[in-house]
């Protein structure tokens, strides 16, 4: 597969569709071991429109839900060929040790890496972080199931 991955790569890969696909593109891919990718956050977010007027955030748990898509499209690439199902989604089931740092900001480049931890044909454990100017913003360790 041809690096980057963009959004007509993406959503082959992934179910999600606006306003929920949270990931941009993916820029770094080793199978089954490491992935990186990115999210633009820009002012026109839903999101910013309630978290928090005057004060834009991006929230939290959206920056965990984009962590897991790129993490959702490590796993999903990295199966087996004979294994693969398109049918089956990638479902998370555990999120652990989740540090928030820094806030996200409108403008911000969400650069995400996650490491495979434990990996199999269904489930797999990563960690990630997040980082916006090369400075973590978020971490969290991801356990997820495929199908």
């Amino acid at each position: 597969m041809d690096l980057p991955l963009t959004y007509k790569d993406i959503i082959k890969i992934l179910p999600h569709r606006h306003p929920f696909l949270l990931v941009d593109m993916i820029t770094e891919l080793e199978i089954g071991e490491r992935i990186v990718g990115i999210k633009n956050v820009t002012i026109n977010e839903p999101f910013f429109q309630g978290h928090f007027p005057g004060n834009p955030i991006m929230p939290g748990v959206l920056v965990i839900e984009a962590m897991a898509q790129v993490g959702g499209i490590l796993a999903r690439l990295s199966v087996p060929e004979n294994e693969k199902n398109k049918d089956n989604p990638v479902y998370f089931m555990a999120m652990d040790k989740v540090k928030f740092r820094r806030p996200i900001l409108p403008g911000d480049q969400i650069l995400f890496e996650l490491t495979a931890m434990r990996k199999g044909s269904r489930i797999w454990k990563m960690k990630g972080k997040a980082m916006v100017n090369k400075k973590v913003a978020a971490e969290a360790e991801l356990v997820a199931a495929i199908g």
